[in-house]
């Protein structure tokens, strides 16, 4: 299958026939003579050599992705992605439990962080506008086996999330039926809700219908994604004006209630990081986005920014209107309204979540196929997830996908996933900061791998240092352990940052205008050392979830992928011809056929 490629200048093909360490005049070969799971992708190959197409998508329709997200379309994308679960139930979760009052604190220490990884995220989507996000920065500056991690870390945002919300969404369904209905009057409705050992019907329902619009194509789907994202930002405003005019300022005192502490309002954060999950969707599905150097970094700030004013604004609504102690774990603003006496809008929000949730499922499965469409490119993952039907959709690869999610929705509850989702999210996070650390800074000329070397301790040391906080800070001991890891950890990034030097890396064309991260490397530095914080919070048990679904990464890696990949097979090389306007077109010659 011939796939076409196009440069600044010129297109070449795509082909499937260039032996290993074939080298030609200017070109580049991304491989090793030996196989190595630390072999990078060069960054001309990284420019959206597989996922070139016209505006209108026609030319090539059956083997490119059209390129037809508007800046629109890529904000409501991340906005519907990203409110959800966060907002509706998440919200009164850490102000019953955690953090009280002070919920605004915590959603304000969750969207730092994302914040921090979000300027990341807006740089590397602008300079690397193809499918893939996390993964395919990993891969550029990382190598090929961070990458695997990365787009498992990143599956666990995409499918997990996408089944968690399912099953929230499905969840609501029970209660808002129980709420009017008598629960014990044997109904059928009631017994098909609840059909015992942990099956949710509903949850099955809703993630069906979302895999079979997506079957129909991403252009069928994204219209009904920007209108439902706009009614659930009205519905989260409504919401929020209707608890300010019912806010009581005795239910602030105190903003940190002394049971819960300064420790709780951090807990809080760990857990309403879920909240933010899903604006990095955008970066994912850049291969579908016009003129991406400019409208992803937009689509990714104005994102953050709206989901952060909303999440704070909202929270110090609800933890105003109804006191913490009695704000409802599973569906806050609905029952708050009903505490209150008003009825007609516990029932109006509670529709109106049930109308506007699903928005998340079918949004948040949408970047998967194509993470699986880029890895597949790279030999990665089997070719049928790169397949195309005749239509230019990933259809295979979404049915796939979609199974999976339907599974796991159908039958994992929705606490079993939340931390989860999280802690592989904050990883996917904190390995795109570190990318561009690496891009943009290089190892002295005496000391190779240097700056890597660095990176790496400062990752190992902002772990622990995140643990101790979290857990052995009560203790003098304690406290004199986290103070003497975080002056290393703060030693070892002035180190890295006065040392390693900015490097004159081969640029690609969109770095001459395209968005820059500030004060780089402190703040993607920063973004690790909080994502790392913020996993030391999460619940033990997801943690060791998370370390079983990455030792069946790993086992995936070596038993497949190593066999099949790209880079450590056949590699790129770049032919360059001389063109009328005296620049140079190349062709990449992957060795990889998908079919």
């Amino acid at each position: 299958m011939t796939l076409e490629v196009s440069s600044p200048s010129a297109s070449a093909p795509l082909t499937a026939s260039t032996p290993a360490c074939s080298h030609s005049p200017g070109g580049a070969y991304a491989g090793k003579s030996k196989w190595s799971p630390w072999v990078k992708k060069p960054l001309w190959a990284a420019t959206d050599p597989h996922l070139v197409a016209s505006v209108d998508g026609e030319a090539g329709a059956q083997t490119h992705l059209a390129r037809h997200l508007t800046l629109f379309d890529l904000i409501c994308i991340g906005v519907g992605a990203t409110i959800g679960s966060g907002v509706f139930v998440l919200c009164g979760l850490v102000a019953h439990s955690y953090a009280g009052p002070a919920t605004f604190l915590s959603w304000g220490i969750a969207g730092l962080a994302a914040t921090l990884s979000g300027l990341c995220y807006a740089e590397l989507a602008g300079r690397f506008p193809a499918a893939g996000s996390s993964y395919a920065y990993s891969f550029i500056a990382l190598g090929e086996l961070p990458a695997v991690l990365a787009g498992s870390c990143m599956t666990l945002e995409y499918v997990f999330s996408a089944s968690a919300v399912a099953r929230s969404w499905g969840d609501k369904v029970v209660e808002y039926s129980k709420a009017n209905m008598d629960p014990d009057s044997n109904h059928p409705i009631l017994n098909f809700l609840e059909p015992g050992g942990g099956v949710n019907p509903f949850a099955f329902i809703i993630s069906t219908l979302a895999i079979g619009l997506h079957l129909r194509g991403v252009r069928e789907s994204k219209g009904i994604t920007n209108v439902f994202s706009l009614l659930k930002v009205s519905l989260v405003i409504f919401m929020t004006a209707l608890s300010y005019s019912l806010f009581q300022p005795a239910n602030m005192a105190p903003v940190v209630p002394q049971e819960f502490g300064i420790e709780g309002v951090f807990r809080g954060a760990s857990t309403l990081f879920f909240g933010y999950i899903g604006y990095d969707e955008i970066c994912c599905v850049a291969g579908e986005a016009i003129n991406p150097s400019r409208n992803l970094p937009r689509a990714v700030i104005a994102s953050l920014v709206t989901v952060t004013i909303l999440y704070m604004v909202a929270a110090v609504a609800l933890t105003g209107m109804v006191p913490y102690e009695d704000i409802s774990e599973t569906s806050p603003f609905p029952d708050g309204f009903r505490y209150r006496g008003v009825e007609w809008a516990s029932h109006f929000s509670a529709i109106g979540e049930l109308v506007t949730l699903p928005l998340v499922v079918l949004v948040s499965i949408m970047a998967q196929p194509r993470l699986q469409y880029a890895m597949a490119h790279d030999g990665l993952l089997p070719p049928i997830f790169a397949a195309l039907d005749s239509k230019g959709n990933l259809w295979y690869g979404t049915l796939i996908c979609g199974v999976v999610m339907i599974i796991i929705a159908t039958f994992v509850p929705f606490t079993y996933l939340n931390d989860l989702i999280s802690a592989g999210i904050l990883i996917a996070f904190s390995m795109t900061d570190a990318s561009v650390i690496l891009l943009r800074h290089k190892s002295p000329e005496n000391k190779p791998l240097y700056l890597e070397k660095l990176l790496g301790a400062f990752n190992v040391l902002a772990i622990i240092s995140g643990i101790l906080v979290s857990y052995c800070i009560d203790s003098l001991q304690g406290q004199c352990f986290a103070a003497a890891f975080g002056l290393l950890l703060v030693a070892v990034g002035f180190k890295l940052h006065k040392v390693c030097a900015h490097s004159p890396a081969e640029s690609t064309p969109a770095d001459k205008e395209g968005f820059k991260t500030p004060l780089v490397p402190l703040l993607p530095l920063i973004g690790i050392a909080v994502n790392w914080y913020l996993i030391a919070h999460l619940a033990t048990f997801s943690l060791v979830l998370l370390a079983i679904y990455l030792v069946i990464t790993f086992a995936i890696y070596f038993l497949y992928s190593a066999k099949h990949s790209v880079a450590n097979t056949t590699g790129w090389t770049r032919h360059h011809q001389a063109v009328s306007n005296g620049e140079g077109a190349y062709e990449l010659t992957t060795g990889h056929k998908i079919t």
